[in-house]
């Protein structure tokens, strides 16, 4: 009997003393390990990453785990085309944007000078690798223009690869036809020249165009062309135009003669 009774005071303590084990104790955090089966827990309910290496949507278990939201297509600038430009080289078309929100006078100028036809046909007289291809010379050699300086327009744009900027001479205002499209990015040229246009299609046939010698100042002994420089609105027009002349022009069929006899 005294056993028995013994025996029922040690079980009444350790009934008692579980549940206090089981509690949080200074100092740190106190968990029951998992039962089989159940994914371990997961301090402060953060997300566990799946293997993978990212986070799952799923929400099973109780564990809400987030996805990457999908990202949204890049949409291509719808251009005005008026003031676009297409440059034709022989490598490919590159589409110029125009930037009269940062050298109004200069666009109007270039267009002006573009609907001439002035910068069809002229070289890329200076181009350094690395730095910039220079064009827009009738005397192909760094020292003509069409006769008509503009002043200068110096502004915020940034000189980065693909900018179009107006070359010059010592005198701050002495650009005229001669331009330059910045093959990498130049910001020791920002605000020292007048920034007009980006391109925005076609870099790939920039960096194409023959690169001249660094020692002579990237001078192209045998340098390639613009082949037309158009405004965009007037290129979209005439090629319309084109494509529809065949229809309209098509001459009407002759009935067959007969050769007429050889004169003697």
């Amino acid at each position: 009997m005294r056993r028995f009774s013994f025996l029922l005071s040690v079980a009444i303590l350790i009934a008692i003393a579980l549940p206090a084990l089981a509690q949080p104790m200074p100092g740190g955090r106190r968990e029951a390990p998992p039962t089989r089966g159940e994914a371990p827990s997961n301090p402060g309910g953060a997300p566990a990453p799946t293997p993978s290496g990212t986070v799952s949507g799923s929400t099973q278990g109780g564990r809400a785990i987030i996805q990457d939201a999908p990202k949204a297509p890049v949409q291509k600038e719808k251009l005005n085309l008026e003031d676009t430009l297409y440059l034709d080289l022989e490598y490919g078309r590159v589409v110029i944007k125009l930037r009269p929100d940062l050298a109004p006078n200069t666009v109007a100028r270039f267009k002006e000078l573009t609907r001439q036809g002035f910068y069809d046909g002229l070289v890329f007289h200076r181009v350094i690798e690395g730095f910039m291809a220079q064009t827009g010379d009738p005397k192909g050699d760094g020292t003509g223009g069409s006769g008509k300086n503009q002043n200068a327009e110096f502004n915020n744009g940034k000189h980065l690869r693909g900018a179009v900027s107006m070359a010059r001479a010592a005198n701050i205002n002495s650009a005229d036809s001669q331009f330059f499209i910045v093959l990498a990015d130049s910001p020791h040229l920002n605000g020292q020249y007048t920034m007009f246009a980006e391109v925005v299609e076609g870099m790939e046939f920039v960096d194409q165009i023959r690169k001249g010698n660094p020692q002579r100042n990237g001078s192209v002994p045998y340098p390639d062309r613009i082949v037309e420089l158009q405004v965009a609105a007037d290129a979209v027009k005439k090629e319309g135009t084109k494509a529809a002349a065949p229809a309209a022009a098509k001459p009407a069929a002759k009935p067959a003669t007969k050769p007429a006899a050889k004169k003697e």
